[in-house]
């Protein structure tokens, strides 16, 4: 029998500050991160791993502090600086290109000499960015790196909850703790799991049941 042809699109994620879950692993970071003040000479370089919340908090500064985001990939020579202190967020700083470096220099020395704030995001730490140009790589690297944690138990449990309502799933009360004892304890893992689950239920027309969450997960 032909399997089910099935056009599946990711949930709509929520990314306010009300839907960032807490926990005593990331209470440090969210702190740091929601005041700029506090950002020694006045930039930070957020880095964590694919999924783990970087996005999430550069749009709770956009919302909440009123940043400016941009992706380094789009980085471009600017007809005008932003206005004189600033809170700017630069995202994906792997995705930066040749003729993004200039631009990025500029902004960075606008940025500091009119007490400006620069949050830079990325998988990996300053010196892996794809700089060659040597002043703004001293300058990056000059930056208070900060390193999104792996999730505890107890944010495990909260990102499963996001997830599945990202997607407006309702998992079995008894799927959540099934899933946090077995899963990565990762941000990657609880995105993948539940994309899993969603897209198989999806495609097989299947309730979201312990029993099928073991057979798509386990078989």
């Amino acid at each position: 029998m032909q399997s089910q042809l099935s056009f599946h699109l990711p949930g709509l994620v929520s990314q306010g500050a009300e839907n960032f879950f807490l926990s005593d692993s990331n209470a440090a970071l969210w702190e740091m991160v929601t005041d700029p003040a506090r950002w020694p000479a006045g930039k930070l370089a957020l880095v964590g791993p694919p999924a783990s919340g970087k996005s999430h908090l550069a749009r709770v500064l956009e919302a909440g502090a009123d940043a400016q985001v941009i992706p380094a990939a789009r980085l471009a020579p600017l007809p005008d600086l932003p206005p004189d202190g600033t809170l700017m967020v630069v995202e994906d700083m792997g995705g930066l290109r040749p003729e993004g470096q200039e631009p990025l220099f500029h902004l960075h020395n606008h940025l500091a000499a009119t007490g400006g704030r620069l949050m830079m995001t990325a998988q990996v730490p300053p010196r892996d960015w794809p700089i060659t140009l040597n002043d703004l790589a001293t300058r990056v690297q000059a930056a208070f790196v900060l390193r999104i944690p792996e999730p505890d138990d107890a944010l495990l449990f909260g990102l499963l909850l996001k997830h599945f309502a990202d997607r407006q799933l309702r998992p079995p009360p008894e799927l959540i703790p099934w899933l946090s004892g077995r899963l990565e304890r990762s941000h990657a893992a609880v995105a993948q799991a539940v994309a899993r689950l969603d897209a198989a239920a999806l495609a097989e027309g299947r309730s979201l049941t312990l029993p099928f969450a073991r057979e798509v997960l386990e078989g």
